[in-house]
């Protein structure tokens, strides 16, 4: 995902029979706001290069259009959860959620649906501070038709790059790394959930399986604030979960020599290497359960 899941993107809570934490170790992580987290600056660069490997929830949306696949409002996050954000840690994953649901409405023209979600967005990027950066009209101008895609991504990643040095500046750069994971763990959600009900989608289940490398670099910039902030913590442990399945899948990369083309008159560079993705029913049935476990924390 490129970061399209900002116009399209804690405590986490934890139950005791998951946890096992007593409610006042509960209530103070619920309690902790990462206003300002001291941790290592991650460098705009080094985002950036993450950021142009994430497929980004709106092309995920596009393809689970073109196969045919039925607008389901149910795979998506309610607005109406939007009060139990209360929290800076809670609000940057869940406005990276709602970033990704806000493409996913979009791109299936649910123009009503759509302005719940971008009153939601607007409102948990002000909580942040950062308000400034959404241009909510004409982001969702521009997603309303899928030709507009590439300005739409231009955009969308020029913003988040601006959100990042800006939250970097405020010491606040583990918000940037919330609001992407935030972001790629509903449309990993939303893939899983439709690839379940059209199991003969090859597409759909080597999207999942290309997760594997994404993952990995979520694992990375996550763990960099296990130390300074509980919440990230947490989260680390169910990625790491999650990362745990994905050790059985295979990706075999087949190297070729890349070309030239012309396109609408501008010479291109054709990467002509090919991937083969190795991945189960079993291994997608067990993701999409984790998926779901970690986001039911996320969201609840």
């Amino acid at each position: 995902m490129r970061i399209l899941s900002l116009g399209l993107l804690l405590a986490l809570i934890i139950t005791a029979c998951d946890s096992g934490k007593r409610p006042d170790e509960e209530a103070f992580l619920e309690s902790l706001d990462s206003a300002e987290v001291k941790g290592p600056a991650i460098s705009a660069e080094v985002i950036s290069s993450i950021i142009q490997q994430i497929p980004s929830p709106l092309e995920i949306s596009v393809l689970l259009k073109e196969s045919g696949t039925k607008y389901d409002r149910t795979l998506l996050n309610s607005p109406s959860n939007l009060s139990k954000y209360n929290s800076n840690y809670r609000k940057a994953l869940n406005l990276g959620i709602y970033g990704t649901d806000l493409g996913y409405t979009n791109i299936y023209e649910q123009n009503q649906d759509g302005l719940d979600y971008m009153a939601a967005i607007k409102e948990l990027a002000n909580g942040l501070n950062i308000g400034q950066f959404f241009d909510i009209e004409t982001i969702g101008r521009l997603a309303t038709n899928s030709k507009n895609l590439d300005s739409l991504l231009l955009i969308t990643t020029q913003n988040f790059n601006n959100i990042n040095y800006y939250l970097q500046e405020q010491n606040r750069a583990n918000l940037s790394v919330l609001l992407l994971t935030g972001g790629w763990m509903e449309a990993m959600h939303i893939t899983c959930q439709v690839s379940a009900k059209d199991p003969g989608n090859k597409e759909l289940q080597e999207k999942i399986g290309e997760q594997k490398i994404i993952l990995e670099n979520i694992v990375l910039l996550v763990s960099f604030y296990q130390e300074v902030d509980p919440n990230m913590a947490l989260l680390l442990e169910d990625m790491k979960r999650l990362q745990k399945e994905y050790e059985s899948i295979e990706i075999i990369t087949t190297y070729k020599e890349s070309t030239f083309e012309i396109v609408d008159g501008v010479m291109v560079i054709k990467d002509n290497s090919s991937s083969e993705i190795r991945i189960t029913k079993e291994n997608i049935d067990n993701i999409k359960d984790i998926v779901a476990s970690i986001r039911k924390k996320v969201i609840s």
